[in-house]
């Protein structure tokens, strides 16, 4: 089966599918996000009062700034699927698509009569991916769940912070973002394995088992050794040096001398090239040993100079070595502006906004940011015109009615 021309997606690889998302907050448009980066045409569908993550992160004025850049580069429908012909509409957009994206609890979009089974009955080759907190099936499948409680089931919440604090949070949505990769990718692997037979099928990503698949080193360590990982904070175990350590300036450094001859440059760089030799410390395994013993005295050598210093030292040295980057310092790295990792875009009232760039980066079909998230609504009259071919009487009725929000 081909790919449907798509009549307002990129030029990028993904150019010419239709993906229509059915999702809020994180992890569902994030991956739409990244599927429309690579030139889908997404076709978000909202409800009348907008994605609630458009409530989520700094504004300037009544803009969400967060919803900038996750809306991006998508088609922006709003209609309401409490009502019966709101999901009518979608039932009918969900025929003329390639993949379908959706994050509701399980069991929602069969109360809908929106379920896989509906869907593929009018496009047997229709894939979708469905997204959760636990999962489709299992005794956790209807659980509410956000990413931060996945963390706590999926163990990753345990093993975050320091030792003799309770567990932490990472400050942001790192197993949203995670699931939503996950979730990328198993539906490159469905419309691969549909191109071979003209089937579609559902792809069911977790939010637990995104971030439980981080454990994957722990996992045969429990099985054969009973081991239960804890808490580390800066350090990594079993091996030194490779933590944060202090510096003259107030700020912090990461060293990550893993490996033996990466440690023989280090200690050279520290003026003390007989620490490499000292049976204490010339091997690996012998380093794990003495984590702490070790990491003490590459701090005190760190506390007599500055980041700065630390940094261009170590470098020349071939010793893998950065300092602590707030935002700030993202702004003001040229490496980010080199790799098109700070991208400004016009918006229709903030003027240039600057968003995160596009990754991975592709030599032959790159991804690209072609515009801004917009308004609720936005496309909502054009794309139920051109696909469903709806009159504007039937537009205007339907937005009289309540079903549909959009711009006259």
């Amino acid at each position: 089966m081909q790919p449907r021309p798509a009549a307002q997606g990129g030029t990028g690889p993904l150019a010419g599918y239709r993906v229509l998302e059915l999702c809020s907050t994180i992890a569902g448009p994030a991956c739409t996000r990244l599927l429309a980066d690579f030139g889908a045409e997404v076709i978000k569908i909202e409800p009348p009062e907008g994605d609630p993550v458009r409530n989520m992160g700094s504004h300037d004025g009544d803009v969400s700034l967060y919803g900038l850049t996750i809306l991006r580069n998508k088609r922006l429908v709003s209609i309401d699927l409490r009502t019966d012909e709101g999901r009518a509409l979608v039932r009918e957009l969900a025929a003329g698509c390639d993949v379908v994206v959706e994050n509701f609890r399980p069991g929602t979009l069969e109360r809908m009569g929106l379920d896989y089974g509906q869907l593929a009955a009018r496009n047997p080759g229709l894939v979708m991916v469905r997204i959760s907190g636990y999962g489709q099936t299992g005794p956790y499948a209807t659980r509410p769940g956000y990413g931060v409680t996945c963390e706590a089931v999926g163990g990753v919440r345990h093993m975050t912070g320091d030792p003799d604090r309770p567990p932490a949070r990472v400050a942001l949505a790192v197993t949203d973002e995670h699931t939503a990769v996950y979730a990328a990718f198993g539906a490159m692997m469905a419309l691969l394995h549909r191109e071979r037979t003209g089937q579609g099928q559902v792809v069911d990503a977790a939010l637990y088992e995104a971030a439980f698949s981080m454990m994957e080193p722990h996992v045969p360590a429990f099985a054969r050794l009973g081991k239960v990982p804890g808490r580390v904070g800066p350090n990594l175990p079993s091996t030194a040096p490779n933590s944060l350590y202090p510096t003259s300036d107030g700020e912090y450094v990461l060293i990550a001398a893993n490996n033996d001859a990466i440690f023989q440059r280090l200690a050279a760089a520290m003026g003390d090239a007989g620490l490499a030799q000292d049976p204490r410390y010339a091997t690996q395994r012998a380093r794990a040993a003495r984590v702490a013993e070790l990491n003490a005295r590459v701090g005190d050598w760190t506390r007599t100079r500055t980041a700065a210093e630390i940094e261009t030292q170590l470098l020349d040295a071939g010793v893998p070595v950065a300092r602590i980057y707030t935002i700030a310092d993202i702004f003001a790295d040229p490496h980010y502006r080199a790799r098109d990792m700070l991208l400004s875009l016009p918006h229709e009232t903030l003027g240039d906004v600057t968003v995160a760039g596009v990754v991975p980066k592709l030599s032959a079909t790159p991804g690209g940011v072609r515009h801004l998230g917009g308004a609720v609504g936005a496309d909502t009259r054009a794309v139920l015109r051109e696909m469903l071919r709806l009159t504007e009487d039937e537009l205007d009725r339907l937005q009289d009615q309540g079903v549909i929000v959009g711009l006259r």
